[in-house]
């Protein structure tokens, strides 16, 4: 599959660019998060960029295999962000992310068949005890996450 980002960096450089992504949730049976700490440094949630022409729902489940090793399968919708979050990469790339969040059960897969490239590592966290996470939207979404699941809505 071509690398859309990728492709489109070689032409713009680092010039700040409005992107589109896709962030997953999977909550493991102690109801805690799973975490991803990406090979070029930083904790998040696993996801990111739709390729030219995929869906949301279609980069959430390749994103979830490339960056957690697991299949997946949407449960629901968790929102759209896309309050003005720019994210800053430790390659000097900036973007203007707007993403979907979805929570996502696993269906196959293991966490040890991450990309390694994407993935430095994986872990779940209590909501109380997470590590700091990279993106300010991805921290809100982990934010926005907590009510629900303590309201019993997850």
């Amino acid at each position: 599959m071509p690398d859309y980002i990728h492709d489109l960096r070689k032409l713009t450089g680092h010039i700040p660019l409005i992107l589109n992504a896709a962030a997953g949730v999977i909550l493991n049976e102690q109801k805690q998060i799973l975490l991803q700490e990406r090979a070029d440094g930083g904790w998040c949630l696993p996801g990111g960029y739709l390729e030219f022409g995929e869906t949301y729902a279609e980069a959430i489940i390749r994103e979830m295999r490339e960056d957690s090793g697991l299949k997946v399968e949407i449960v629901r919708d968790l929102g759209l962000y896309d309050h003005h979050y720019m994210m800053h990469y430790p390659n000097g790339d900036t973007v203007m992310n707007i993403a979907k969040l979805f929570l996502v059960r696993p269906i196959g897969g293991a966490l040890s068949e991450a990309a390694p490239n994407e993935t430095a590592q994986l872990a779940y966290f209590d909501f109380d005890q997470l590590p700091p996470i990279i993106f300010k939207q991805n921290a809100e979404m982990v934010a926005d996450v907590k009510p629900l699941l303590a309201a019993g809505k997850l």
